[in-house]
């Protein structure tokens, strides 16, 4: 089954090949050295000097320590799809006020309406924002939008659970103070590892933070990364090694900005090949994610049904998500995927809209 879906994805062979190696203990020098190697690796990558953490668990897991760890009471949600909503679900589940700036699904967040939103609602102490929204295949315009939460003098949270490996992320120019991402999306990893950064501001909002939790104490982290170059519990060492090589791969091949422009020579090749075939896109033009393109079905055949008729064909693509299930699909570029392997889905699809 080729993978087309929004994660997990499908992984290149030289990952899978080292996390083939013999496991070894986390409290010995082996570990030591491989942690210190891949933090730096991704400080130099994401271009930050915050604390990078390894969590092992999914990109959720980071979500709710986030609020957990940095909100004391209430918090503020831009909400333009189900993983934006999960964001505010999750505030809710821990005891916070969630205040909510929600816009139409297909519809970016822009700088002005949180701009207004902030003006306006008082007390918020952190903004999420979903760089990447999964559901809709839309990206966010995460500078913009990060200006203006700074502007307000509010710590940034930023879910990057399905763009960070796949499109430019630059944490200290930007101000993030969380930025997250997983394993199982752009770089093209088994799921597992949770990968994000931790500012000093947040890291102080933790310090004061009441019932936060064991496993995930940004302090705790913090406590383990600075004296032991480890983690307060048993990390996930093979995707850690496979987080590892995939960054010496993207070195090898000539640096991040190559790996964001093959994303988007990716991306534009499914978007223009799903267009010849009839379809038009979900998102509003010039907000079109780089890692999945979310399609609107048309016709005679809804999204589920085409989900189902590309599986007969041996190709995995995803669902349409949450209101949006059935009158769209989506096709994801993440992993380990060929430009062959795209060409042959797009011929597939091609047959399953004229019922071949």
């Amino acid at each position: 089954m080729k993978l087309f879906t929004v994660g997990p994805v499908a992984c290149y062979p030289e990952v899978l090949e080292e996390m083939k190696r013999q496991m070894f203990s986390h409290r010995s020098k082996e570990y030591r050295e491989l942690h210190k190697d891949v933090v730096e690796r991704m400080q130099k990558f994401l271009e930050t000097n915050n604390q990078i953490f390894l969590f092992p668990s999914s990109g959720t897991g980071f979500m709710e320590a986030s609020v957990r760890n940095c909100v004391e009471k209430k918090m503020l949600c831009c909400i333009n799809g189900e993983f934006g909503r999960r964001y505010a679900e999750v505030g809710i589940s821990n005891g916070k006020i969630v205040e909510t700036l929600e816009v139409k699904l297909g519809k970016p967040i822009t700088p002005n309406l949180l701009d207004e939103k902030l003006s306006s609602c008082p007390n918020i102490e952190a903004v999420t924002i979903t760089h990447n929204e999964t559901s809709t295949g839309l990206l966010n315009p995460l500078p913009e939008l990060a200006k203006v939460v700074k502007k307000h003098g509010k710590l940034l949270f930023v879910d990057a659970v399905s763009s960070m490996g796949g499109i430019d992320i630059k944490v200290d120019e930007w101000g993030i103070d969380v930025c997250f991402g997983s394993s199982q999306k752009c770089f093209g990893l088994p799921p597992g590892l949770a990968i994000g950064s931790v500012s000093e501001e947040a890291l102080e909002k933790s310090k004061q933070a009441k019932n936060k939790g064991w496993y995930f104490d940004f302090n705790l982290f913090e406590k383990y990364q600075k004296e032991q170059w480890s983690t307060p519990m048993t990390p996930a060492i093979p995707q850690i090694l496979a987080l590892r090589k995939i960054l010496e791969m993207i070195e090898e091949m000539g640096g991040k900005q190559k790996q964001f422009e093959l994303y988007l020579e990716r991306s534009k090749r499914i978007r223009e090949g799903v267009t010849k075939l009839g379809f038009t896109l979900f998102p509003e033009k010039g907000y079109e994610s780089p890692t999945v393109t979310c399609v609107n079905a048309t016709g005679s055949i809804n999204g589920s049904e085409i989900y189902e008729r590309m599986r007969k064909k041996g190709f995995e693509l995803a669902r349409g998500y949450g209101a949006i299930r059935d009158t769209t699909f989506r096709i994801g570029n993440m992993g380990y995927i060929t430009f062959e392997d795209i060409d042959l889905m797009l011929k597939a699809l091609g047959e399953v809209v004229n019922n071949k």
